[in-house]
């Protein structure tokens, strides 16, 4: 899965707000068996691609953010703003709506 950097240029997220590429359904099984769309189950893994600068606290200080660019992240079932960038598909979220990040 190549990032397209380009794209990132023209689309900066802002505040709290996480740009992310879902990562792809199975479609085959192990034993080789293609499945139908409806029996692939919904992907709840991404890739970070863009993050805002992160949100500003009761106390006018800045927030950093729980994620970085390239980390794989876990998403909650529903939810998401979907962004199409150069025919690609990406989903915008809050940093706080992201449920966790894979650790290598």
């Amino acid at each position: 899965m190549g990032l397209n950097i380009t794209a990132f240029r023209k689309f900066l997220p802002l505040f709290d707000r996480v740009l992310v590429e879902r990562l792809t359904a199975d479609t085959v099984t192990k034993g080789g068996i293609m499945l139908p769309e409806k029996s692939q189950g919904k992907v709840l893994q991404a890739t970070v691609v863009a993050v805002g600068p992160g949100s500003v606290n009761q106390k006018g200080h800045l927030q950093s953010m729980s994620v970085k660019v390239g980390e794989k992240v876990l998403l909650p079932e529903y939810g998401g703003t979907k962004v199409v960038l150069d025919d690609k598909d990406y989903y915008l979220f809050r940093d706080g709506d992201i449920l966790g990040k894979y650790t290598e």
